[in-house]
């Protein structure tokens, strides 16, 4: 049983990695995530509360986790 966790990802981060992590759970790209964040602020100021919120509460990746296999991108 392979399940997907939710984590901020320091490798491919702007500000805190919450919009690559959220784009790689949700199988998004990561500009189409910071778009919909921008939006968000600019439609009625939620979206920075809403990010700074998920900053605090998602957990950073780890650099190995026991069963997976990393992207290419990731590999050193």
């Amino acid at each position: 049983m392979n399940t997907k966790k939710l984590y901020r990802k320091p490798n491919d981060q702007m500000i805190a990695g919450v919009c690559s992590g959220l784009g790689d759970y949700l199988n998004l790209d990561t500009t189409i995530v910071r778009l919909i964040f921008v939006l968000l602020f600019f439609l009625g100021g939620n979206g920075i509360l809403i990010y700074i919120i998920l900053w605090i509460v998602m957990p950073v990746q780890p650099p190995y986790i026991e069963g997976e296999i990393l992207d290419n991108k990731e590999k050193k």
